[in-house]
């Protein structure tokens, strides 16, 4: 969340930085204002009365020694205690709703972020790798699964509805393969530890890292949703470290961790469209870092490049691009997008999303570290991104590496762990 500090310094460069975002929050940041001078003039004078109330406290005390008559002043006491509950209660009231309308609130771009109202304006920063041509006699994902029986979109829909798949035989050994490839390079080459969470989150971690409440109807929520399917390991991974103080030593903390995702994308066009460019159960590997404030921007650079050293491993051409104001995340102040060239398709395909929320998660989880110069607790910076997602990963790698005799060739990096250089066309 927001800091209630800035917003009550600067309100009209939050609303500004919020507009360029494509949202008008000028009548909510009043709200939020109006709220904090409640809840600030309630607790001064609670704290007030509170003094009154020790201080008559420790009369009494002076004249039960002496002897003297006290009942006019407990009773006193006691009207005071009754008016401090009704103080508190209120104060409890203005808590809850100033963080409410701080939930509310999206992150603040980074000022040096590109404005622009929607995917349009998002600049290409760079492009890597050989593009592969589309022509007619190439094939999508959809054909070469069904043709080497890969996957079983009809099977998946008839266990758990659209949205879903099995993969089977190669398919599935592919599947495994690039999950074990991806912890593999993310952990060996790029420094992070592999953590294996929890599939299941509590409701303030999905409130901690900014899921909930602005896309509650987009999660999969169990036990009248106080517990939900992770929609991504950045849930359970990043709040590993929540309530906590960490030292400045600690910095940065960097994992990665594979995990299913539930989406439902309630409302999204497209959602029941045949294959796997969306679905509502996908795999990934995600990397987390929780980094220092002032080196939280070369960490996302850094953070970029382990995700492209993947697509780069697996010989795919990809660009990136970053995200104008109009286009980031809810919680991001600074998004990265890497996009993958699916041939089949003739079109990018996104596999990973990467981001620097500064203290926005942060702030939600009450994660802190000790400044070793002046001993004070500051918060945390979070970043993440895929490491990379699965399904369009395996869209474009099948495409790519179809070969004119209708078997799929194994990119060189991910022929140890998949065991063969080649998947074979059976029906030749």
């Amino acid at each position: 969340m927001l800091d209630i500090k800035r917003i009550r310094e600067e309100p009209e460069l939050i609303k500004a930085r919020i507009r360029n975002r494509g949202g008008n929050a000028s009548e909510l940041i009043d709200a939020l204002l109006k709220c904090d001078e409640k809840r600030r003039h309630l607790e001064t004078k609670k704290q007030s009365l509170q003094g009154e109330r020790n201080s008559k406290s420790k009369e009494i005390g002076s004249k039960k020694k002496a002897g003297e008559d006290t009942s006019e002043i407990e009773a006193e006491v006691k009207n005071i205690g009754t008016e401090l509950k009704n103080l508190s209660d209120q104060v409890e009231e203005a808590d809850k709703n100033q963080d409410d309308l701080l939930l509310s609130l999206p992150n603040t771009p980074h000022e040096n972020c590109p404005v622009g109202d929607d995917e349009n304006a998002n600049p290409l920063i760079k492009e890597s790798g050989e593009k592969k041509d589309h022509h007619d006699e190439l094939e999508n994902h959809v054909q070469i699964a069904e043709r080497l029986g890969l996957i079983d979109f009809e099977a998946g829909s008839k266990v758990a509805g659209s949205g879903f798949a099995v993969f089977r035989g190669d398919g599935a050994k592919l599947q495994r393969s690039l999950i074990q490839f991806l912890l593999d390079q993310q952990t060996s080459k790029n420094g992070y530890t592999e953590i294996s969470p929890p599939f299941v989150v509590a409701r303030d971690c999905m409130i901690g890292t900014g899921q909930l409440p602005k896309f509650e109807e987009d999660m999969y929520g169990i036990e009248n949703n106080q517990l939900f399917l992770a929609p991504t390991a950045e849930v359970p991974v990043t709040n590993l470290e929540r309530d906590k103080i960490l030292s400045e030593d600690d910095l940065p903390i960097k994992y990665t961790a594979y995990t299913p995702c539930f989406r439902r994308e309630a409302g999204s066009a497209g959602t029941g469209t045949r294959g796997l460019i969306r679905m509502h159960q996908f795999d990934k590997v995600e990397l987390v870092k929780i980094v220092h404030p002032d080196t939280s921007y070369e960490e996302l650079e850094s953070l970029t490049g382990d995700a492209e050293y993947i697509l780069e491993s697996l010989g795919l051409h990809y660009r990136r691009i970053e995200l104008c104001t109009g286009d980031l995340g809810f919680s991001s102040a600074k998004t990265y997008d890497l996009e993958v060239w699916a041939p089949g398709q003739n079109e990018y395909l996104e596999v990973s999303s990467c981001s620097n929320f500064e203290d926005y998660q942060a702030r939600r989880m009450k994660l802190r570290f000790k400044d070793s110069e002046t001993g004070k607790n500051r918060f945390a910076h979070t970043l993440n991104g895929s490491g990379t997602a699965l399904p369009r990963l395996y869209v474009a790698l099948l495409e790519t590496y179809q070969k004119a005799d209708g078997s799929i060739e194994i990119p060189t990096a991910l022929r140890p762990y998949f065991g063969s250089d080649l998947i074979k066309n059976t029906e030749t």
